[in-house]
Formats: structure tokens, C-alpha cells, sequence
């Protein structure tokens, strides 16, 4: 069943903490122009919209900024109109959308259940009809776990590749802003608009789109599912795998869960406390005993919990490889279960913990993540299921939940490399042909970091070769279809090769690298900055 709008609810369900005055949205539609012209948008408050404020869920927090958040202006540059800032669980620290001195949110569908968190207003506000699409954020799951509960499309994108500057944060290596809407297409559209990189966010990362054949794709699908005695859950999620179809493999969920239990069991937990200590300090009263708790309990861990969850999440991510060989896709459920309010105010950590099992990995692991809409119990309330998959497969999952929604085909793009050239292969130089032959794609001038040396090799090239007390130096980054890429590869002499290059501005691009031993006795040009000035100055 695709996304729809649920029905009326009282006024009273506690969607808004600040709405824009109908007269004023209307004269703005009017003057809109742009991709998104006109359409009425939705803001989490913890995200920035200049002169209004911003309350991250707590009053005594609240701030009134002059500039909007990146991702926000991109919207309003695009035409879209904001109506106004949506209620959330205090600081972002929530999967059930209980936790506001705004008022609890309740379910679209059935105002007895939860409506899901932290991005409650957020997802209530498009399921109501409210606006055509809204901003979230996800760290652990609040732009999906709301989603399945409403019955809509959340779409939660690669770290950084939607800039965070403006956004109040939560855990800050993990944070996402994300999108809900009623279709994917919609979705990825407002993702669309609101990508690109960005220097005032220090996490902010350009990355290669990671693609595959939707209707020719291997699923990943975890073994021994925890449905917490939900057997419509279940039922549900096994007619969805009905639907996907493709060729489905079984994997160990074990690693899996286990990085779940990282994020809040670990120090990530301190992450939010970090960001929050001085206010904790200075307005304990202030917060929600529940999130008080929360927060204050990354007090307990150390410098030397935090290394040692480092190591253990790097192993965890080692293990969970063994299914990214396996399949393109892994599928799981959206939420293992949904939960009254009643039952959650009377166990509010408990269940609010369960609700994550299934979205607490995602960021940890650097994964891409896309909730849809996958039918409804016998007592009306919405199921989704979650799609994930690779760093910067985004379109690619949109593409994915739009076909298995039923939606208009959303075109994915072939898989591409993007190669940095430092030599011969530069524009207008004798070997360029060999990148134009396979179809390749100049997307921008960069220098490397600093941390490189470059050498006359004394036979027409020159030779890069990574050195701590090294320089920038100029190079081209090129897009290359993957299926062009051996080929290319295949045609490197020795002593040069392909490697993985850091760039100043902290991308990571496969690029030309020399070996160390063919350097030796040659001219170091490193104080040319790049070969073209190097030629020119011969």
C-alpha cells in the first residue's frame, strides 16, 4: 500500500511548537519560484529557520537564530514554503515522542499508540496532511521509526551528505538531517535539493553514488527476527519480502544487534552529554526527568571506554562485511513492535530501547537507510519495513522503495569511480583520451592534502608519493563508470598505480600513487604545486 494521509485528528495532537501565520504562507506560495515552488515544508526544531525560534524541545534552551540552517535555505531557495517548526522528543533524545514539555504526540492512526520519535511532529505533520514533506534528524533512528508508524516514506541519508550547520546536535559523528514524505520520489527530491558539500559543517563529505539493478538485486535478510510477540508484525514483514522479491539470502543479525547495543549501552551515550553538560549543569530542572537521565548517564563513561568501543565497533563492522558481499541490500523491519503510551510512560527506557533494535546500527556503520510503507494490523496501524545499504546509495534505495511501492521508476545512474589526476592524464594532456574514451566526466579542480610529495620521474610523468612533510598538490578529480574502471586501471605502467587519495578539502578518491623506491635520486617538484605549473615553467 503506497504512503498516504491518515485521517483528521484532533487539533489538539501536539504537532506544532511554533506555526507560521496562514496569511504569511500564502503570500510566500505566491512569490515562490523554484524547483519546489510553492509546496508547504515542515521543520524539526532542533533545526534552524531564521527568526524563528528554536527550542531543541526545551524552552529554557531556546534560541532565536538570524540565518537558517544550511539544508533549510537550500529548501527556501528552491521555492519551498515553511509553515512552521514541529514538536520533537527533548534534544533529539527519543524513539517514542513522549519526551516534550510541548505536549505527547500520538499516533495518526490511533491516538492510544505512540506516534514515534524523536521526529514525532515531523512525521505527524505530513501524515495529517499538514505539509507536503518535513525535516527530521536520525541518529538512532528517529527519521524511520516515526515513518513506520505513520504510514510513510523516511528517508535517512548518508552522514554528511546533507550538511548538519544549523542543527542543534545529538551525537554528533552520527547525526543525519533527514526527510519524511508521503512518496520516495518526493523524498528524494527534497534529499536532492538539500545535498552538497559543506565547509561550515566539519562532517560534511563528498562520496562516490553507489548504485545497483533494482530489479536484479540480491536482499539480505536477517535470521531469527525479534518481533517481541507482534505476530502481525511478523506476518507483515514476511508479505513484504513476498513483495521485494529478488534473490534473498539469510545472514547473521548478531553483529548487527551488537553494534545497536554500542549506541546507547556505550560512550557514544557521553556524545550527548558532551554537547549538553554546561545546560545539564546550569538547567537540570529545566529538562525532562526522563532525558535528564538519559544524557546525564554518559557521565559514567571514560576516555578509555570510548577507545575500547572504537576497537569493538571496528571489529562489529568487520563482521557485518561478510553480508555487503553477499547481497546488495539488507532489509529489516522498521520497528520490531509499536507500543501505547500508557505502556511506555509506565517503562519509558525499556521500550524506548526495543523500538531502536532495528535503526540504533545504522550510523554506526556508516550505512544509508530509506523507510516505506508495508501495509497495516487488523487494528489499523501502519507497518514499514527499512531498506539499507551502502554509504551514498541513497538513490539507489529510493529507487528501490519506489518500485516496491508501486511509484514512477526513479532512473539510477550507473555506478562511478571518481579518479584524481595528477599527470599526463590531466585535461589537454597526451593520455586525457584514455579517462574521455570510457566516458569520463571532469567534475572539479582540487589539490591533495598536504601531506604529499611530487617527483619528475624523468620519463614524461611524474610521481606522487604520500609523505608526512609533504604539500598540496593540484590534481583533477574525474567520474568514471565503474564498468570502465579495470580497463583503465589495466593501462598503468609500473612504477605508477591506483590508491586512495585524501584531498584538502578531506574527500577520498581513488588517485594516481607512485611507489617509494622509483623516487629515489629524482627531481622533487613538490614546490611547483602540480605538474602543469612544473611544465610551464621549464
Amino acid at each position: 500500500m503506497a504512503a498516504g494521509v491518515a485521517r483528521n485528528e484532533p487539533v489538539d495532537n501536539p504537532v506544532w511548537i511554533h506555526r507560521v501565520a496562514e496569511e504569511a504562507v500564502l503570500a510566500a506560495q505566491a512569490a515562490a519560484r523554484g524547483a519546489l515552488a510553492g509546496m508547504r515544508f515542515g521543520v524539526k526544531d532542533n533545526i534552524d529557520v531564521a527568526g524563528m525560534p528554536t527550542t531543541a524541545g526545551c524552552p529554557a534552551y531556546a534560541y532565536t537564530p538570524s540565518r537558517s540552517a544550511t539544508a533549510v535555505q537550500k529548501l527556501l531557495d528552491a521555492g519551498a514554503v515553511c509553515v512552521g517548526k514541529t514538536n520533537l522528543d527533548q534534544f533529539a533524545t527519543g524513539l517514542a515522542g513522549m519526551r516534550s514539555p510541548y505536549g505527547e504526540c500520538r499516533n495518526a492512526f490511533h491516538p492510544d499508540y505512540i506516534s514515534g520519535g524523536s521526529s514525532s511532529g515531523s512525521a505527524l505533520a505530513v501524515a495529517l496532511g499538514m505539509a507536503e514533506f518535513t525535516l527530521g534528524t536520525d541518529t538512532a533512528g528517529s527519521g524511520r521509526v516515526p515513518a513506520a508508524f505513520n504510514n510513510l516514506v523516511g528517508l535517512k541519508p548518508t552522514r554528511g551528505l546533507v550538511s548538519n550547520a544549523g542543527v542543534v546536535p545529538a551525537c554528533r559523528t552520527l547525526d543525519c538531517v533527514s526527510v519524511f514524505a508521503r512518496s520516495c520520489a518526493r523524498a528524494l527530491s527534497v534529499l536532492e535539493t538539500m545535498q552538497g558539500y559543506d565547509a561550515a559543517d566539519p562532517y560534511s563529505r563528498r562520496g562516490e553514488a553507489v548504485g545497483f539493478d533494482v530489479k536484479n538485486l540480491t536482499i539480505a535478510v536477517p535470521a531469527g527476527l525479534e518481533f517481541y510477540g507482534d505476530e502481525e508484525y511478523a506476518r507483515l514483514f514476511a508479505q513484504s519480502l513476498e513483495r521485494l522479491g529478488g534473490k534473498q539470502v539469510g545472514i547473521d543479525f548478531a553483529p548487527f544487534r551488537a553494534v545497536q547495543e554500542l549506541l546507547y549501552d556505550g560512550p557514544w551515550l557521553a556524545e550527548r552529554s558532551a554537547q549538553l553538560q554546561q545546560f545539564i549543569e546550569q538547567h537540570a530542572g529545566d529538562m525532562h526527568p526522563v532525558t535528564r537521565e538519559v544524557v546525564a548517564g554518559g557521565k559514567r563513561f571514560s576516555a578509555i571506554d570510548a577507545f575500547r568501543a572504537q576497537y569493538r565497533l571496528a571489529a562489529l563492522r568487520r563482521e557485518t562485511e561478510a553480508a555487503w558481499g553477499a547481497a546488495d541490500v539488507l532489509v529489516v523491519p522498521g520497528a520490531p513492535t509499536i507500543y501505547k503510551r500508557t505502556e511506555v510512560a509506565a517503562d519509558p527506557v525499556t521500550l524506548n530501547a526495543r523500538l531502536g533494535l532495528y535503526t540504533n546500527f545504522v550510523n554506526l556503520l556508516d550505512l544509508a537507510a530509506i523507510t516505506v510503507p508495508a501495509g497495516f494490523r487488523p487494528d489499523g496501524l501502519p507497518f514499514g519495513i527499512t531498506l539499507i545499504g551502502p554509504a551514498f546509495s541513497d538513490r539507489a534505495l529510493a529507487a528501490l522503495g519506489a518500485r516496491f511501492l508501486g511509484e514512477e521508476p526513479i532512473a539510477v545512474p550507473p555506478a562511478t569511480v571518481r579518479v584524481a589526476v595528477v599527470g599526463a592524464h590531466l585535461s589537454g594532456m597526451a593520455l586525457n583520451r584514455q579517462l574521455t574514451e570510457r566516458a569520463a566526466i571532469l567534475v572539479r579542480k582540487a589539490k591533495t592534502s598536504a601531506h604529499y610529495r611530487l617527483y619528475d620521474l624523468a620519463d614524461g610523468r611524474p610521481g606522487l608519493v604520500k609523505d608526512g612533510h609533504g604539500a598540496c598538490i593540484d590534481v583533477e578529480v574525474w567520474e568514471m563508470p565503474l564498468a570502465g574502471f579495470g580497463s583503465f586501471v589495466a593501462q598503468i605502467p609500473a612504477p605508477l598505480g591506483i590508491g586512495t587519495l585524501e584531498l584538502e578539502d578531506g574527500e577520498r578518491v581513488k588517485g594516481f600513487v607512485c611507489e617509494a623506491y622509483a623516487v629515489a635520486g629524482r627531481k622533487d617538484i613538490t614546490a611547483s604545486g602540480g605538474w602543469r605549473n612544473y611544465l610551464n615553467s621549464k
